[in-house]
């Protein structure tokens, strides 16, 4: 992958999908600006990456902070060539069943954070001639799911914003892609599995591929939209689902 000593930044980074891409960008030599609510996993990822690597704790979905982390990442390595929007949330409900208080938290981290980053990263990468966003979507961004109502619509969201900013800002090099995972073997899939009435093998056995995917495998397919090797990629959804959306 071609990143080497290029600056990104990588939220949601302290457990799951976020902290494999920031495994998987350090061993590439990447410069890694890391974020995320917890302070404790935040340093341990850092720590793990032995490379050049800080983290910045906060919520991408409190006002403010988005604004905060580019100043912050241009200040430190005084450039942003990657922003990579991992960070998100899910609650278990249908359109009749979500609260207020759960739709707005969805579309706070998923949505509004997403706009929020992206706004002030591109600030950033057209002082600097260029650069990537990579979006994290879902399966769910391309077809519907049961019971995460306020989820698939987020996910929804982030897919056209990705197509949208793409056109935008292709003038300005700045490329903007989205990955669009399955189900994959991290915290959110775990504890989600009693509330959708399902065993870890149950959940695998519906997979065309027969199985989970491991956040590695999002995070290869995520440095591979960050990197040159991808150079005339933009606006695209690239499904990493085990063919859940072939069906």
């Amino acid at each position: 992958m071609q990143i080497k000593d290029k600056v990104m930044i990588v939220t949601g980074a302290t457990s799951g999908i976020g902290e494999a891409i920031a495994r998987g960008a350090a061993a590439a030599g990447a410069r890694l600006m890391l974020t995320g609510r917890s302070p404790e996993r935040g340093e341990r990822v850092r720590a793990a990456c032995r490379t050049e690597a800080q983290y910045l704790p906060g919520d991408v979905s409190q006002t403010g902070f988005a604004d905060h982390l580019i100043d912050e990442t241009v200040r430190r390595y005084g450039r942003l060539d990657v922003l990579v929007n991992n960070a998100g949330v899910t609650h278990r409900h249908t359109a009749e069943t979500a609260t207020d208080e759960e739709w707005d938290h969805v579309m706070a981290v998923n949505v509004t954070a997403v706009f929020r980053l992206s706004r002030a990263g591109i600030k950033a990468m057209k002082r600097n001639g260029g650069g990537v966003i990579v979006n994290i979507g879902s399966d769910w961004a391309l077809v519907g799911g049961r019971n995460a109502f306020a989820y698939c619509a987020s996910k929804g969201a982030v897919a056209q914003m990705t197509r949208a900013m793409a056109l935008d800002h292709a003038r300005d090099s700045i490329r903007v892609n989205c990955v669009c995972p399955g189900e994959v073997d991290t915290p959110m899939t775990a504890a989600g599995l009693v509330p959708r009435g399902l065993t870890h093998e149950q959940l695998a056995a519906a997979i065309p591929l027969g199985r989970i995917a491991h956040p590695d495998e999002i995070a290869k397919a995520v440095l591979f939209l960050a990197s040159d090797d991808s150079s005339f990629m933009t606006g695209a959804m690239m499904s990493v689902d085990g063919g859940s959306t072939a069906e």
